[in-house]
């Protein structure tokens, strides 16, 4: 148990509560915000930490009447399990967390090699993470999107937040940051008509949506372009120039937005997915000079990695990062992500545990 680390975050959870209470602090919505999640991170830290001294309080009690009544021996064994079982629990607590777990994401999805096969599969994918969202209870939002001609799509941008006012523990990134990468699909395509099995493949990219005081963008570097709205073939959808082309001229990084009814909002949405591009490319600059610390057998600073297959003549979904392999393909596209993505978490904790061994 590290103990000087639990007794500095019991410190700081008692004057971040001090300060929540304190009217002044919420004047600034921003700061509020971050003060509280961080105080939602700690309460289970310190839930645990005070359960386990009031346990082993009552184990050593336990332990003196059973010198005395060997009735009480047998109590004394049960809290004696639950002394182990809570000082195991706490010491996952303490692990140290990715620093986005509570952030909201934005997820984009790209056709890759097969045409309009990969396109078509883009938008089961697409369909899969606005199914999983909604299961969540998230808010999603596709902010960007161009068709391909059988309705498929070769690329779109997704928003995806949490409730208003979730402040937990977990939020989106907890979860979807697992889904980077590329996704293989192995079945028939509406194209083919000999009835052969195709392998084509679409990649996912997700990144944690930053806040607002995290990623700085100078105007200068900027150059902003607008066009009309286009559909399905390129055809204008609408009349006005509101659809918004943002260029980061120092990366190359080209964003673009048209789903909003207006310019200016077109312009906002661009510059936030501007943002959180930049944000990564940041994050896995620095992965990247310390190698010697990464963590890659579920997460990986390389994109093109293959993470899964979908294999829809066995209705067969596999992960290759974890071995995980399950025939309720159909139930996972409708959004039932759930037990991929726990094989996944469960995985990334047995190796930060492993790590602090």
């Amino acid at each position: 148990m590290q103990t000087s680390k639990l007794e500095a975050l019991l410190d700081e959870y008692a004057e971040l509560e001090r300060r929540l209470a304190d009217p002044d602090v919420h004047a600034d919505q921003a700061n509020a915000r971050k003060l509280g999640r961080r105080y939602a991170e700690l309460t289970p830290v310190v839930r645990c930490a005070r359960e386990l001294d009031q346990t082993r309080s009552d184990l050593v009690t336990a332990r003196e009447l059973a010198e005395e009544d060997p009735a009480f021996a047998e109590e004394a064994d049960r809290l004696a399990e639950a002394v182990d079982e809570l000082d195991d629990r706490l010491t996952e607590l303490l692990l140290p967390r990715d620093p986005h777990d509570g952030s909201d994401v934005v997820l984009e999805v790209k056709s890759g090699e097969g045409g309009e096969e990969s396109a078509l599969f883009a938008g089961d994918l697409l369909r899969m993470y606005l199914r999983f969202a909604e299961r969540q209870g998230w808010r999603a939002e596709v902010l960007d999107a161009t068709e391909s001609d059988l309705g498929g799509y070769k690329d779109v941008t997704l928003s995806v937040k949490t409730k208003v006012g979730d402040t937990g523990l977990d939020g989106v990134w907890s979860k979807l940051k697992f889904e980077g990468g590329v996704h293989r699909v192995q079945r028939v395509p509406v194209t083919e008509s000999q009835g052969r099995v195709h392998t084509s493949a679409a990649g996912v990219l997700v990144y944690p949506e930053p806040e607002e005081v995290e990623v700085d963008v100078d105007e200068k570097d900027l150059r902003i372009d607008v066009y009309r709205s286009s559909g399905p073939g390129g055809q204008s959808v609408n009349t006005t120039d509101s659809a918004v082309r943002v260029t980061h001229l120092p990366t190359g990084i080209v964003v673009s937005c048209q789903n909003e009814k207006s310019q200016l909002q077109n312009k906002q949405r661009a510059i936030l997915v501007l943002k959180a591009r930049l944000q990564a490319l940041a994050e896995e600059e620095a992965e990247r000079e310390a190698a010697e610390t990464r963590r890659s057998q579920v997460r990986t600073v390389d994109r093109s990695e293959r993470v899964r297959t979908y294999n829809f003549p066995e209705n067969r979904i596999s992960d290759h990062r974890v071995n995980y392999k399950a025939y309720n393909l159909d139930q996972v596209l409708d959004g039932d992500l759930d037990a991929v993505l726990d094989a996944l978490i469960a995985a990334d904790r047995q190796e930060r545990l492993a790590a602090t061994s």
